[in-house]
């Protein structure tokens, strides 16, 4: 059971075309599991719950009923926290061998993402959090190619340079010193 102390964002959904396609895409290129699927009682579309957590029944909810015609998401982006940085080059060759378009990286500092188009449209991210923090938003490019310790090198270098530049132990204080107490 997931523990939380106030409101969390848990989960998504999001309406799809073709679902069978879709379930493909999430579940191949981003190892989801598929924990349950039907067609809701009093929510008629076709449901497939995907998690990647035994803590989490669902993370990811596909469901039918997206409009053939609809060209543009609403979606801004869903985001997927993964291992490490290798981890973002082999997503990036899977998604993009099950027709993601779109891919690019890019160094927040604070995270390094790949961003990319699923075979909808939908904005999706893969990224990994870094020990640093500067203000968002901030992005520069992310070249994959380099090792995994250039990357991160790079990464500190840029941070340090820009006037916003914490720790990420001192930006979680100070997240902890404006959070509402819990319960409150």
């Amino acid at each position: 059971m997931l523990k939380v102390s106030r409101p969390t964002p848990s989960h998504f959904g999001i309406y799809v075309t073709d679902l069978d396609r879709m379930v493909a895409f999430y579940t191949e290129v981003f190892d989801l599991t598929i924990t349950d699927t039907g067609v809701g009682k009093t929510f008629k579309n076709k449901l497939v719950f995907t998690s990647a957590s035994p803590d989490q029944h669902h993370q990811l909810v596909i469901a039918s009923g997206r409009p053939a015609d609809v060209k543009f998401s609403t979606v801004m982006q869903l985001s997927f926290a993964v291992p490490g940085i290798q981890s973002m080059r082999d997503i990036w060759a899977k998604a993009e061998a099950r027709g993601a378009t779109d891919i690019r990286g890019l160094n927040h500092g604070n995270a390094l993402s790949v961003y990319m188009l699923d075979p909808e449209g939908n904005m999706v991210e893969i990224y990994v959090d870094t020990p640093f923090y500067v203000e968002q938003p901030h992005g520069d490019p992310l070249d994959l190619s380099k090792s995994d310790e250039e990357i991160l090198r790079e990464t500190e270098a840029i941070c340090r340079r820009d006037p916003t530049f914490k720790t990420l132990a001192d930006w979680q204080a100070d997240f902890l010193s404006r959070a509402p107490a819990p319960g409150a």
